[in-house]
């Protein structure tokens, strides 16, 4: 540091650019040094302690640990990171002037996620997990989503070659370290290992080496600063900000070969490429959901999620090289999420599947890249990744709604792994990438315009995240639409199969309208179509829903195009950064009762909706800003035979689509067990887990099976709405109303944030109403009011989930809501619902009351909390309780009524003084069938 003081203007103080570097380093070391020292000093034992396990099990401490709660660890730990804010926003300031240029964005963006970090920083630094655990987990995960683009954007930004190598390894070892993070993190959490959090604790201080030494690296780059004072009559210099290039995708003329008989197996080769990795990414979120489902709350294994973000690794040269010379490799590895069914346990076949997934992300980002090398080169992937994920919509639609690939399927639950595992191994060998070996020097002469990877990213992000939302299955965008009887909207048999014929339109309209579809016009009929999806309900929603499925499939060659010609690791690691964000948001949602912040985006699907419209416009607008000379020429041969093959393949599609909604709607119309002359109505209530069962298996045909074999004419199925990402966007009544025959009512659909309820019904539903009840605090409680046509009586019935035991408010408005709605009806009723309240006491006593009219199927039984049967107004026979076997958590409630008969006393009579027609099935009795007989009682009861 220099002084001079001479005269007006002149520089009184100067001080090199490395001492902010310096600066930061010293300040942040020191603050996590110092807390280490002190806290090992002064609370050992305190601090290596977990809720599992201490001293010797565990012998080192984890961050959070050592920075929390104890004097005088954390203040000196806080005052030495308020130090180091300072040089940190000097930092952000001095990289953005290294790396700015006139109408450069990215550097903007680098700077304004610089700031948005050291904000977050702040936040779980001085707001500990005792202050309030909520917001500390927020602002600790929204600093570890920003480091990636932090990491990727300082990358990508870097022109000094030794920075540049440094900040590689560095940025690299940080996020390769979340893997064994990860996993012992789980050994800890999950399986209880001793040792295991001490191991974690390694990892996560090495997280913070890794995160000081890549910002360190700025000491190499700042040496060419130097930092001025002058009077306050001198006039500033702006220093000259450092130009970047960017390096483009490469593009040569030249004719696509191939589109003959080799070229169209080719094209097929892709499609199903495709299909596998859309297997593979919608089956994750499935498996990750079964975690917290059973932890009632974040389980760890969310932490799977990132490896979506692959790409990343394609920005170490070595790595890029290998994928890039050996398509097959990433083809393959995405394979494993197919192969993952051969793992029995739960947690190991859903790291499994991470594995397949990051795999697979790779293989598209690799595939996609530098596409725009040939003539209609990148058309035809996007074309055939689109194709594919219609593919994988249809063995949906085939499947009701589970894909036969996934791996909660098995041969003996409709799957059909092996058969996709091998054909997969033969399409993953037969993998080509024409557009491999083209120089950059050739890339101008297509290319025109360089666009931004940042909007390109966007746009990516958003479009994954639209389809597998919205489109991965054809019954969601209608129980979007949803309302109840009568109908007057579209079912999802067969009107599954019009959703997948917009989305062949559109895929042909990509291909023979690209320019329309990358214009703004179009983008303003999108956003109108979806705010009609949203605000409607019924038909008028549907046709909104059709028109964004017509938009999305078609924008799919505009959005890959544009992020062609960016590095992947740039374009498609981002990309899947904005895909984490909006599948958290789209959790949350709903999940907001268990999960940190949940509040802040509570019911608010119009935020979701919003966001994902909003990236698409991002990426329409970066397709914008390029144009791809040699995919503009619709006379060239090479369009012409890509249009050819799209046509056979969408026609093909289509024919297969028909076929199948033929055959699931030629279907009997649903009968009764038992004939009109009995007068007889079987009810049940059963949770069902989301169709998942205790070993993470699809359970639809195992409670198909006890539910026919156990005569039931009418059901409600509580925990039943299937249709989100995390749920795999599933429909669990399928195949269960169409084998034993049943009319559905879906109850509130996934645009109304419930976990779900059903009704399924032997008889015609003359009218339903859904009802979303008084939720201030916890979850959505839905309900079901419908009236049957049972034997010629009309039947009401209410099917109801209320909310958590510890929502006492909750449940005390939900009780009253349903009391009112049971009061209203002067027909027959039964209520299956889900109750959490003892018998006799309670909440209990408004449900069963004069004023409701209802009665307790049987008053006695005392050992009850969450299932109940109650009636009014028509004649109780029978009330049975059949075990769950491994299917869910819950058991098999059931109930025999009598329409058109005064009810019932409480008095218990003997099965052989019961008509045969009127008892339940004896399969049931002693250890019964499959895991499921009557239990508590071990025998069914009946009343005179």
């Amino acid at each position: 540091m220099s002084e001079k003081r001479t005269k007006p203007g002149s520089v009184i103080a100067a001080v090199n650019g490395v001492w902010i570097s310096y600066a930061h380093t010293a300040f942040a070391a020191t603050a996590f040094i110092s807390a280490l020292f002190l806290g090992i000093t002064f609370h050992f034992h305190k601090i290596v302690k977990n809720e599992y396990y201490g001293y010797p099990d565990e012998w080192f401490p984890s961050v959070s640990a050592t920075i929390g709660d104890r004097y005088p660890e954390r203040n000196v730990f806080q005052i030495f990171i308020a130090l180091t804010a300072g040089p940190r926003f000097a930092l952000v300031f001095l990289f953005y002037l290294l790396t700015a240029k006139p109408g450069a964005f990215p550097p903007k963006i680098l700077a304004v996620v610089g700031l948005l970090r050291t904000f977050v920083c702040g936040g779980w630094v001085y707001i500990t997990s005792t202050d309030d655990h909520d917001w500390h987990d927020i602002f600790m995960i929204a600093y570890l989503i920003l480091t990636l683009p932090w990491t990727i954007g300082a990358i990508t930004l870097t022109k000094n070659p030794v920075s540049l190598q440094y900040r590689k390894f560095f940025g690299i070892s940080f996020f390769v370290m979340l893997i064994p993070l990860v996993y012992f993190f789980i050994q800890h959490k999950v399986q209880h290992v001793p040792g295991a959090y001490t191991i974690y604790s390694f990892f996560e201080w090495s997280l913070i080496f890794f995160d000081l030494a890549f910002d360190s690296v700025t000491a190499v780059d700042f040496s060419a600063f130097e930092i001025k004072i002058f009077d306050l009559n001198g006039v500033t210099a702006r220093s000259s900000v450092a130009s970047s290039s960017t390096n483009h995708a490469s593009i040569r003329e030249g004719n696509l070969a191939g589109f003959t008989v080799s070229g169209f197996l080719s094209f097929l080769v892709s499609i199903y490429n495709s299909f596998i990795f859309w297997t593979s990414l919608t089956s994750l979120g499935l498996l990750i959901w079964y975690f917290p489902l059973w932890y009632m709350g974040i389980s760890g294994y969310e932490a799977t999620l990132v490896g979506t973000l692959a790409p990343i690794f394609l920005g170490i040269p070595f790595i890029a090289k290998l994928f890039i010379r050996f398509p097959q490799l990433a083809q393959l590895g995405q394979l494993a999420s197919i192969a993952a069914y051969l793992v029995p346990g739960p947690s190991d076949r859903l790291l499994t599947v991470t594995v397949g997934v990051a795999f697979g992300t790779i293989a598209l980002s690799v595939e996609i890249w530098n596409s725009t090398a040939r003539p209609f080169l990148s058309v035809s992937r996007a074309t055939s990744f689109s194709i594919g994920f219609l593919l994988s919509t249809v063995s949906k639609f085939a499947y009701y709604a589970n894909n036969p690939a996934w791996p909660i399927m098995h041969d003996k639950n409709g799957g059909l792994n092996l058969p996709a595992l091998v054909l997969g191994v033969v399409t993953a060998l037969l993998v080509s990438r024409p557009q491999a070996g083209i120089g950059s020097a050739e890339a101008n002469k297509s290319v025109h315009g360089k666009g931004s990877s940042v909007w390109a990213a966007a746009g990516v992000g958003g479009l994954i995240f639209s389809l597998q939302s919205l489109l991965s299955d054809s019954s969601t965008i209608i129980y979007w639409t949803w309302s109840g009887y009568p109908l007057k909207g579209p079912l999802p048999v067969p009107y599954g199969a019009v959703t997948i014929f917009a989305g062949l339109v559109g895929t042909y309209l990509g291909v023979t309208q690209k320019k329309f579809f990358s214009s703004w016009r179009a983008y303003v009929l999108a956003v109108a179509s979806a705010v009609v999806f949203y605000v409607f309900e019924d038909w008028t929603a549907y046709v909104g829903g059709l028109l964004l499925t017509v938009y999305l499939l078609a924008i799919v060659p505009v959005i890959f195009e544009a992020a062609s010609i960016h590095p992947p690791a740039r374009t498609f690691g981002l990309a899947f950064l904005v895909y984490i964000l909006l599948v958290l948001a789209h959790v949350w949602i709903v999940a907001y009762a268990f999960v940190p912040g949940g509040p802040l985006l509570r019911e608010r699907t119009d935020i979701v909706l919003g966001s994902q419209v909003v990236f698409l416009g991002l990426g329409i607008y970066g397709g914008k800003q390029v144009r791809i000379v040699s995919n503009e020429k619709k006379s060239s041969i090479n369009f012409i035979k890509l249009r050819s093959v799209t046509i056979v393949a969408l026609t093909g599609l289509a024919a297969l689509t028909a076929v199948i909604g033929f055959d699931r709607t030629n279907k009997d119309a649903p009968k009764p067990y038992h004939d009109k002359d009995t007068k007889l109505v079987t009810a049940g209530i059963w949770t069902i887990h989301f169709g998942l069962d205790n070993d993470m298996w699809a359970s639809e045909r195992r409670m198909r099976d006890v539910i026919g074999e156990l005569e039931i004419d009418v059901i409600g199925l509580l925990e039943s709405d299937t249709q989100r990402i995390i749920m795999g966007n599933r429909d669990v009544t399928q195949e269960i109303a169409e084998d034993l025959g049943y009319y559905v009512d879906y109850g509130p659909g996934p645009n109304k944030h419930t976990w779900g309820a059903a009704l399924l019904s032997k008889f015609p539903i003359l009218n339903s109403t859904h009802h979303l009840l008084p939720s201030p605090v916890g979850e959505l409680a839905p309900a079901i009011h419908a009236t049957l046509d049972v034997h010629g009586t009309p039947l009401d019935v209410v099917v109801f989930h209320s909310g958590q035991e510890e929502d006492v408010e909750d449940r005390r408005l939900q009780t009253a809501a349903v009391s009112k709605i049971m009061a209203g009806s002067s027909n027959p009723l039964i209520l299956l619902s889900y109750l959490v309240t003892k018998p006799l006491e309670g909440n209990y006593n408004t449900y069963v009351s004069e004023e409701t009219g209802m009665k307790d199927i049987d008053p006695s039984d005392w050992d009850r909390w969450c299932e109940y049967i109650l009636y009014k107004n028509i004649r109780r026979v029978g009330y049975a309780r059949v075990s769950r076997s491994t299917i869910t958590d819950t058991e098999i409630q059931l109930g025999k009524f009598i329409v058109g008969k005064s009810e019932s006393s409480n008095n218990r009579i003997q099965e052989d003084e019961v008509p045969k027609e009127y008892r339940f099935p004896a399969l049931f009795r002693g250890d019964g069938v499959r895991g499921h007989r009557y239990h508590v009682f071990d025998e069914p009861r009946y009343f005179a």
